[in-house]
Formats: C-alpha cells, sequence, structure tokens
C-alpha cells in the first residue's frame, strides 16, 4: 500500500506549500509522522493505517518532497532551522490547542531531534518516537568524545561508524548525486530496496522519487557537516523520547546512542531485529509501540501511573515489546510459563495448544500480565495441514512471527520392545514433526521477510543423556536438538537464531500424561502419579525454564541446557560419555 486514504490540505510556509495528509478522527491525540531520505510521507503509510483507529494521524511531505514544494534556490533552503519552522506551521493547523505526538524515521528523525530540544518548540510535543536518525548535535559531542579520549574500543566505534556513513560523503559531492537520481539510480533504486531490505512489492517508492532524491541532497549539505563540528550544548529534549533501534541497520551503528540517556528526560530503548526501513517491513510492530508508548503518556498527562515498560522497567521490554511470539503448547506448563514471560516483556503472544480452553486461558492471563495483544488458536501441531492453515492465519491476522517457541510434546516411557510402532508414531508426530511443521512454515516466513527472527526448539536433557526406559522420548528429543543445530547453521546468514533448550526434570504435567509402554492401564496410572510426585518433589518449575528461553533468544545462544542435572549430563556427555552410558543401564525407580 502506497496510497492514502487521507484527507489533504496545503499549508504555507517560509514561500513553500507543505502537502499534508490526516487520518482517524481529529479529536483524538494527534501523532506527526515525518519521513525520511530519500522518502516521502507514503513511506508511513502502513503504519499510518494501523493508528488511525485511534489516534489522528498527520504526515506531511518535507519541502521539496513529494508534493510539497521545493525552495527557491536550493541550497540554504534545508536548515534545521526553516524545518522546525514547516513543523510548527503543521502542527499549528492540525492541532492548535494539544501537544502532538512526534515520530520521525531516519532523516525525519533527525530533523525531529532538533524540534524536541529547541526552546521555540516546548509545550508543543508530548512525547518522541525516534528510529534510524540521531540528533546532530549529539552525533557531534559523540565524535568529539571519542576524539578527545581515543581509547581502541572509541576508535573502533567511530572507524565503523565512518565506514556506515559512506552515502553522506557522496551527497556532498557538487552535482553527482543529483545526476545519478535523476538518471540509473533513481530508476534502480525501487528494485533495490526490494533485494537488499526485503519490502514488499508495493508500489513504493512513488514516482517522485528522482526529484524527492536530488532535492533532499541539501539535508545533508545545508546541515551535517555544520553541526557536526559546532554541536549545540543545549540540546536536550524536553519531551520523553522512545528510541528504536533496527539491529540490522548498515547505515547507523548501535554505539550512536551509548550517551542518550544524558540528553533526554526520560528514555525508553526499545532494539528490533531488522533492517533500515523499517516503517515498510515492521508496521505492525512499529504501530505497536507507537501506540504504547503514546497511549502511557496520554494516560500520564490524566494524572495516570506509566504503565509497561515505561513505568516499571520490566525485564526485556526494550528487545522483545511489542514483537509477534508464538508459543505451541501453551495451555500449561513451560508453554505457558514461556507466553507469560514474553507478555511480562511486552509481546504481542500467540499461544497454541490442542487445549482450546487452557490456550484461550493463557491469552487471557497474557493480556492481564502485559501482552498488548494476545490470542489463542487450537491446532494440533502433528497435523501438517492444521499447522499450513494455522501459519496461513496468523502471518494474514497478526503478522509475521519473530519469535518462535516449538515446546508442543508429548511423554513415552518403556522398553524399546515394549514400544509398539503406534506408540512411535505418535511420540514423533508430537515431538519431531511438530517442531518440522514449525519450524518449516513459520520459519520459512521469517526467511521470506528477510528482516531475522529466532526459532526456539523445546528439546531435552535426553536429546544427550540415553536411558534404557526412554529410547522414544530420548530419540525425538535428539533428533530435535540436531535438526536445531542443522537450522542455526543454514539461518544464520539470514539473521534467524535457532536455539535448543534442554530442561531437564521440570514440575509440570507432562509426567501425569506420559504413555508407559507395556503395561496395564491401572499400572500406567500408578506410574504417572509416581513419576509426577518424583518431579513435584524436585519441584524445578516452567518459570525458571521460560527465564532461560528470554536469555537465550536475547543472547541468541545455540544450546541451553537449563536445569542443574541437565548441565551435568551435558557436561558428561562431552567429557566423559562412557559415564552417561553406564548411568544409562540404571532402571528407573517407578
Amino acid at each position: 500500500m502506497t496510497s492514502l486514504d487521507a484527507r489533504e490540505r496545503r499549508i504555507r510556509t517560509g514561500g513553500i506549500e507543505l502537502c499534508v495528509a490526516e487520518l482517524g478522527d481529529a479529536s483524538r491525540p494527534t501523532v506527526v509522522l515525518v519521513h525520511g531520505y530519500p522518502d516521502s510521507k507514503e513511506v508511513w503509510s502502513e503504519v499510518a493505517s494501523r493508528l488511525a483507529g485511534d489516534f489522528h494521524v498527520v504526515l506531511y511531505d518535507v519541502r521539496g518532497h513529494g508534493r510539497s514544494s521545493a525552495p527557491k534556490p536550493l541550497r540554504g533552503g534545508f536548515t534545521l532551522e526553516k524545518l522546525t519552522d514547516d513543523f510548527l506551521a503543521v502542527v499549528d493547523a492540525v492541532s492548535p490547542d494539544r501537544p502532538v505526538h512526534l515520530v520521525g524515521h531516519d532523516w525525519g528523525s533527525v530533523q525531529s531531534w532538533e524540534f524536541v530540544t529547541v526552546k521555540r518548540t516546548e509545550g508543543r510535543i508530548a512525547s518522541f518516537t525516534s528510529m534510524s536518525g540521531p540528533s546532530l548535535d549529539h552525533f557531534g559531542h559523540w565524535i568529539k568524545q571519542r576524539m578527545a579520549r581515543p581509547t581502541p574500543r572509541r576508535i573502533g566505534h567511530l572507524l565503523g561508524q565512518g565506514a556506515k556513513s559512506w552515502y553522506v560523503y557522496l551527497l556532498h559531492t557538487p552535482e553527482l548525486p543529483e545526476l545519478a537520481w535523476r538518471g540509473p539510480l533513481g530508476k534502480r533504486w525501487p528494485a533495490l530496496l526490494r533485494r537488499v531490505e526485503k519490502l514488499p512489492d508495493t508500489g513504493y517508492p512513488t514516482a517522485s522519487l528522482p526529484s524527492d532524491a536530488a532535492h533532499g541532497a541539501w539535508l545533508y549539505r545545508d546541515n551535517v557537516r555544520a553541526r557536526l563540528r559546532h554541536p549545540r550544548s543545549d540540546a536536550y529534549a524536553h519531551a520523553p523520547v522512545q528510541l528504536i533501534v533496527p539491529t540490522g541497520d548498515v547505515f547507523l551503528s548501535e554505539r550512536l546512542y551509548d550517551d542518550l540517556g544524558a540528553w533526554v528526560p526520560r528514555l525508553v530503548r526499545r532494539t528490533l531485529p531488522a533492517k533500515h526501513w523499517v516503517p515498510r517491513t515492521r508496521p505492525d510492530q512499529l504501530a505497536a509501540w507507537i501506540t504504547e508508548f503514546v497511549t502511557a503518556h496520554e494516560e500520564r498527562d490524566q494524572g495516570a501511573e506509566l504503565p509497561g515498560p515505561v513505568a516499571s522497567g520490566r525485564p526485556y521490554a526494550d528487545r522483545f515489546g511489542g514483537q509477534l511470539v508464538l508459543v505451541t503448547g501453551a495451555a500449561g506448563g513451560i508453554g505457558r510459563a514461556t507466553a507469560f514471560a514474553f507478555a511480562e516483556a511486552g509481546a504481542r503472544v500467540v499461544a497454541v495448544d490442542r487445549d482450546a480452553e487452557g490456550a484461550a486461558r493463557t491469552a487471557e492471563l497474557a493480556r492481564l500480565i502485559g501482552a498488548p495483544q494476545a490470542w489463542a488458536e487450537v491446532v494440533d501441531v502433528s497435523d501438517e495441514q492444521a499447522m499450513e492453515k494455522l501459519a496461513e492465519k496468523v502471518a494474514a491476522e497478526y503478522g509475521v512471527v519473530d519469535v518462535l517457541v516449538n515446546n508442543a510434546g508429548i511423554g513415552m516411557a518403556g522398553s524399546f520392545f515394549d514400544t509398539t510402532s503406534e506408540d512411535w508414531k505418535k511420540v514423533l508426530d508430537v515431538n519431531l514433526w511438530g517442531v518440522v511443521h514449525g519450524c518449516r512454515l513459520f520459519g520459512g516466513q521469517m526467511a521470506e521477510r528477510g528482516q531475522g527472527g529466532h526459532i526456539v526448539n523445546i528439546a531435552s536433557a535426553a536429546a544427550f543423556q540415553p536411558s534404557r526406559e526412554l529410547p522414544a522420548y530420548s530419540a525425538s528429543k535428539a533428533a530435535v536438538l540436531m535438526l536445531s543445530e542443522c537450522l542455526r547453521a543454514e539461518l544464520a546468514g539470514q539473521g534467524i537464531g535457532v536455539t535448543a533448550i534442554c530442561p531437564g526434570i521440570v514440575n509440570t504435567s507432562i509426567t501425569a500424561t506420559a504413555r508407559f509402554a507395556g503395561v496395564s492401564e491401572d499400572e500406567e496410572k500408578r506410574r504417572q502419579k509416581r513419576t509426577a510426585r518424583l518431579y513435584g518433589l524436585r519441584n524445578y518449575p516452567p518459570e525458571k525454564v521460560a527465564d532461560a528461553i528470554l536469555r537465550a533468544v536475547a543472547g541468541n545462544q545455540a544450546v541451553v541446557p537449563v536445569t542443574p542435572e541437565a548441565r551435568g549430563a551435558h557436561l558428561l556427555s562431552r567429557l566423559a560419555p562412557r559415564a552417561l552410558r553406564a548411568l544409562a543401564r540404571v532402571k528407573p525407580p517407578v
């Protein structure tokens, strides 16, 4: 979607006309979206449409871009002072009586930092969400501090950002950028964006791109060198700031924002595993974060306590807040605890299970815990066609999953010769094929999106700890572990992490429903109760496994044995495998 179903108006300021678009109810809080280079306001169309149900959304073409007119002459017509004049003209027209919530991307963020730090806009901005565009003043001080104390690490920071800023040097070259944009680069840019940034083929950028890019070169020429050489010392923000950092941004280093807390009164920092053009590639994520941030500060202005990460600093909110997390086997145990842990971090949660009532309860509680949105889906993970339908539905209604947790599994105990072919099929269908289906379908969507993600497969300490009583279960979990290792190698180049979690003995309901091959129904029930009692005495809670899962995703860990006995078995499997094989001969007390 590139066109905007919006009300448009023209606003005159400083000898030019700005094209302004509005969506949503004008009586609601106003969110102003400012585009970057070489974009036009349509870069925000997907985000704007998602925000319009809750807010009065305003977009405008920066001078010289889209359907706004260009200053004459171009030189000196794009200074930050004149861009601030434009912003004030827009907000005075669209929200004369209430401060606006400002959102900027790329050069839209660069100029918005000017808006939120100069005295004449004080009281006109309620909050600011910044992505992929630092303050030139902060950047200038960042450079000077590292030049003043040139440690090896600081020199590395300077050289790293210097390499990422190669295009800035080219844009200062006289005439060359204009010739390139009005010639071959302008024609090839849309296809280049689709290939490199994995942008969907929706007709963006607009036809004005060549002239937008040619005019926009003056944003850099009029401002960059002067501000970096002589940064303002009073560039303190007078509104709370939400910083969104795409970790795959090829133009900006994350290190640029290390000192940002000293410049803002209230900072919420979030990271997003994505590339530079997040308004096009991750509109659901951005809309969720913007909505949460704006709503929080609207409520604060009305005297309410700030919810979520703004108020409580809940763990991993900067990493997972607003992301879409799907957990299978989420009706109880490790699955439910994991759904809750991601919900507490502010993630949107899809709770999947065969148990419809249990999945619905998990989703309901996830919303109460902190998930902005949570949904319950019913599916048997061993059913390939049902999983295909689920993947299509999730992508269409909720978006592409950012974190997939393949947790659904069943227990099976009994000797090899007591375990029937049907028993083997049941275990492998759920424990292995359920993981395969999840990885193939949801992992395939992640790979096609091209913006990274993470897959978590719940294996077991039984994957590397043989047992005479668990041949089917251990084989299924060993297969999950090796599948995870293979996928991790294959998907590493696409920014998709894969983790195998090996919990060990955890107090969950899997013991009460585990199958025991080769025994009567009464004996099976007796063994289920005894095993559940033993696991209860061990009393290792599933919440600790959930915490390990979040740490593993945040740190992109490969194999994570969780409990002390799992860690010990994993160590023995590498250092003393004969000892593990000897232990495997011991008959369990069931």
